[in-house]
């Protein structure tokens, strides 16, 4: 079965920088899209950065390009999302996913396997 753990969440504050690591085992697909997503309270969950395993390839919601750099360590099955320049605005849970099929990298529904989550606090 598929699981996928993030962890590396926490509180800090605003201007300062969190790693969130992903450990993913049991996907059945050879290539597939994984990636970070986050919900704030009240909010709807959005698409933050996916990278596609085949290519290489990533995608960045507007919010956080040039501030959060996603990267994937295959030997260890880990995704990770280094975030930069944190700010309340970044206050989120923040969920791994993963889907082998997607037009749309950053939409949400297209997404199959979902972790738990970890939650990130920034205070200002």
């Amino acid at each position: 079965q598929v699981q996928l753990v993030e962890s590396g969440g926490g509180s800090v504050q605003a201007g300062g920088s969190l790693r969130l690591s992903c450990v993913a085992s049991g996907i059945p697909y050879s290539w597939y899209y994984m990636g970070w997503f986050r919900q704030a309270p009240g909010k709807e969950r959005e698409g933050v950065a996916v990278i596609y395993t085949s290519s290489g390839s990533t995608y960045y919601a507007d919010s956080v390009k040039g501030r959060f750099t996603i990267s994937r360590d295959n030997a260890k099955n880990t995704l990770y999302l280094q975030m930069n320049s944190l700010n309340s605005e970044d206050t989120a849970m923040y969920y791994c996913a993963v889907t082998a099929f997607t037009a749309y990298p950053l939409r949400v529904r297209d997404y199959n396997y979902w972790g738990q989550g970890t939650q990130v606090t920034v205070s200002s």
